[in-house]
C-alpha cells in the first residue's frame, strides 16, 4: 500500500515492490528522474519535496509498468549514454554502457593515428544514433554518415540527433550498400552477434521487448563481422580505425576475419570495463 507524499517515501515504497518482484531497485531512481525531470544529483537534494498527485500517480504507473516486465529505459522512453539522454524505443536497443568504451577507444586511437584532416566516419547499424551522434559531439570536425537496416530505427535515430542538435547523415539499408562507392579513414559497429541459441539463456525482459533484429545473427552471431571484414576493404582510406562491439566469445573469430582481409593492420582484442572482450580494434596503415 502506498502511503508516501514525497520523493524519499516513493523512491523508499518503489525499491521495496521491485525487490520483491524481482527488480533491480535502481529502476526507483530512473523512473523519478524522469517524473521530475532532473538529474540524480537533482533527485537526492530534493528527497524531502512533496509530489504532486499527478506526479504520484505517473511513478506508480511506470514502475507497475516495469515489474510488469517492460525495460525501464522503454517505461521512461530515454537512457543515458556518453553523457547525454537518448530517446528509445522498442525499435531500438537500448545502448549499453560497454559501448561508451567502443566511442572512448576510438577518440583516443583516432587522436593518435590521424593529424588534424577532415575526417569521414561511418557507423553501420546505427540503431539509437548513440555512437554516430557521440563521435559528431565529441568531435566536431567530422564527417559522420549512420546506416541501418530498420526505417523505425533511422526515425529513432533522426529524432535524436535533431534533440542533440547533431548533423549526420542518415542512410537506409544493409551493412555496407548505402556507402558504396565511398571512402572513409573511421567505420564503427556494433551489429548484431548474439546466437539464437543463445535466447534461452537470456531474460524475458530483453527477448520480450528488444528488437530482434539487433540482437541475433546467424554463424552463431558471426555472420555480420565476416560480412563487414569483407566489404570493408573496399571503403577504407589509408590509414584508417575500424572499431567494433563484440560478444565476450568471439573475439579470436572476429580478429580472423579482419586479419585475413587486412593483413597488414594491427588489430587488437580490448577488454571492458567488467575485463570480458568486449571491443575489436582494427588500425590500417599505410
Amino acid at each position: 500500500m502506498m502511503t508516501y507524499n514525497n520523493v524519499m517515501g516513493a523512491l523508499q515504497w518503489a525499491s521495496s515492490f521491485l525487490v520483491d518482484n524481482g527488480h533491480e531497485e535502481t529502476a526507483a531512481r530512473i523512473v523519478m528522474q524522469h517524473i521530475l525531470g532532473t538529474s540524480y544529483s537533482e533527485v537526492m537534494l530534493h528527497l524531502q519535496d512533496v509530489l504532486t498527485a499527478e506526479q504520484k500517480e505517473e511513478f506508480k504507473e511506470l514502475i507497475e509498468e516495469h515489474v510488469s516486465g517492460r525495460p525501464v529505459q522503454y517505461c521512461v522512453g530515454s537512457e543515458e549514454f556518453y553523457g547525454r539522454s537518448f530517446i528509445v524505443d522498442e525499435s531500438v536497443l537500448i545502448p549499453r554502457p560497454e559501448t561508451e568504451e567502443l566511442v572512448l577507444g576510438t577518440i583516443n586511437r583516432m587522436n593518435k593515428m590521424f593529424n588534424d584532416q577532415a575526417l569521414k566516419l561511418a557507423d553501420i547499424g546505427t540503431g539509437s544514433g548513440a555512437i554516430a551522434i557521440s563521435m559528431k559531439l565529441e568531435c566536431p570536425e567530422l564527417t559522420v554518415i549512420a546506416t541501418d537496416l530498420s526505417e523505425a530505427a533511422l526515425a529513432t535515430a533522426q529524432k535524436n540527433a535533431q534533440k542533440l542538435a547533431a548533423d549526420i547523415d542518415f542512410r537506409l539499408g544493409d551493412l555496407t550498400k548505402p556507402l558504396s562507392g565511398e571512402k572513409f579513414d573511421i567505420v564503427l559497429s556494433n551489429p548484431p552477434y548474439i546466437a539464437f541459441d543463445e535466447a534461452k539463456e537470456m531474460s524475458n525482459t530483453v527477448l520480450e521487448h528488444e528488437p530482434h533484429n539487433a540482437l541475433f545473427a546467424e554463424e552463431d552471431g558471426l555472420i555480420l563481422y565476416r560480412k563487414l571484414a569483407e566489404q570493408l576493404p573496399a571503403l577504407m582510406n589509408k590509414p584508417a580505425l575500424i572499431g567494433l562491439e563484440i560478444g565476450y566469445t568471439q573475439g579470436e573469430q572476429v580478429a580472423q576475419f579482419f586479419k585475413n582481409s587486412f593483413p597488414q593492420a594491427t588489430i587488437s582484442i580490448e577488454k571492458d570495463i567488467n575485463g570480458k572482450p568486449r571491443m575489436i580494434f582494427c588500425e590500417i596503415h599505410v
